[in-house]
């Protein structure tokens, strides 16, 4: 198709032919995975959408392009292993520069804002279609999370001052953590039971116990690591830190919430309950006379 096209902006189009050439072999090998009819249809109507827009894009540069195989490989693995909806919103998050390129194309190829507009407005409704039970659940796995962080962090701080010993802060650390998870998820159980959600009563009390062990392990490894009990308690906060800078980053681009707003709540309130409670621990070992 004859525009008078000058070479940047043939270039410009094949990176555009490109990107939904690529997107067309994400969402389509997504779908053939998908085990669920209704996402599998979701995922195959969008990349037909990309194949029709790349499509669209040869005519004009008249020019073959191949799939960026690496991004394929990536994407398609992130949305296996964390989730459609995860790995379909970051990768769409990380083209948010193309609909500003196809509006500023609109210059030379009119057709580019229709092709903005349904980038931007149907495939995300499409998307935003997509039922996945991972997600069903981010309110159990919120609540296992946040106590663990919560309790750990501050129960480990305290016990680090109080103790003054990896070795016994650990086993008491574990014992702590291991007996609040259960009694956690057993209190998730029957607040849905509860609530009339019987029937998902089990798993959601199963992601909340979860959760909580995963958050525990992670926050008491340093102390059967090292035996320097101010550099465990030191690795223990910067993983702290570490948990609730992935969750929240993952709540919010799967969900579509303010990572930052969420990030430093949980940060505030976490390492804030530890400063505390290190606090108690100081003058608990003074006032008591503890000496391990």
């Amino acid at each position: 198709m004859d525009r008078n096209l000058t070479s940047e902006q043939i270039e410009e189009i094949r990176k555009f032919q490109k990107n939904e050439i690529t997107e067309y072999y994400i969402y389509t090998r997504l779908s053939r995975k998908e085990k669920n009819e209704k996402n599998s249809k979701l995922l195959e109507n969008i990349g037909n959408d990309e194949m029709r827009h790349y499509l669209f894009w040869k005519e004009i540069s008249n020019t073959e392009v191949k799939p960026n195989w690496f991004k394929v490989f990536k994407f398609y693995w992130i949305a296996r292993i964390f989730g459609i909806t995860f790995g379909i919103k970051l990768m769409e998050k990380g083209e948010g520069g193309a609909h500003k390129s196809y509006l500023n194309a609109e210059s030379y190829v009119p057709e580019a804002r229709q092709i903005a507009l349904e980038e931007d407005g149907h495939e995300k409704e499409l998307i935003g279609m997509i039922e996945e039970k991972k997600l069903e659940y981010v309110g159990s796995i919120v609540l296992g999370l946040n106590d663990a962080l919560v309790e750990l962090t501050g129960t480990l701080a305290g016990l680090t001052f109080a103790l003054q010993n990896t070795r016994l802060i650990a086993i008491a650390g574990l014992i702590t953590g291991i007996a609040a998870s259960f009694s956690m998820a057993a209190s998730q159980y029957l607040s849905t039971k509860a609530d009339g959600n019987g029937a998902n009563a089990l798993r959601s009390s199963f992601y909340t116990g979860l959760a909580y062990i995963f958050t525990v392990v992670i926050l008491i490894l340093p102390y059967f690591l090292f035996t320097n009990y101010f550099v465990c308690l030191s690795l223990t906060l910067s993983l702290a830190v570490l948990v609730i800078l992935f969750f929240n980053y993952y709540i919010s681009v799967a969900k579509d919430l303010d990572f930052h707003k969420r990030f430093w709540e949980m940060f505030a309130i976490s390492m804030g309950v530890a400063a505390f409670t290190f606090g108690i621990g100081y003058l608990v070992r003074i006032f008591l006379g503890i000496d391990i």
